[in-house]
Formats: C-alpha cells, structure tokens, sequence
C-alpha cells in the first residue's frame, strides 16, 4: 500500500518532468498540457488532505492515550 507521504512525492516528481518537458518544447503549452497539469494540481490537493487528516488523527489518539 502507498502511503499518501509516498505518493504526493511520486506526483510532485511527475509534475516537475512534466513541467521540465512541457517548457523545453518550442510550442505553446496546449489544452491537453494545462489539463494535464489542473489533474496533477487536484491529486495532490487530495493527497495532502489526506496526509492532514491522517496527522489529525495521530494526534487526537496519542491525546486519547495520554488522558487514559
């Protein structure tokens, strides 16, 4: 299973070729490029909320041991 730590990397590595090979291009960025990049934009917007609430509930259980 992937954590969500591992996979907001892997995606970040993505983004940054995808970005390395988009700007190497002669042409404008397309339509189909900008997509690209709001999909990889929205996944990790998802991942790191995911990352959030997996931190929010680490901490409310170590808090719950602590108080038993």
């Amino acid at each position: 299973m992937t954590t969500p730590a591992t996979a907001i990397k892997r995606e970040i590595r993505l983004l940054i070729d995808f970005q390395i090979e988009t700007l190497r291009q002669p042409a404008p960025i397309t339509s189909p490029q900008l997509h690209e990049y709001h999909h990889r934009s929205e996944q990790l917007r998802a991942l790191c909320k995911e990352l959030d609430r997996i931190g929010s509930t680490s901490v409310v259980e170590r808090r719950m041991e602590v108080a038993s």
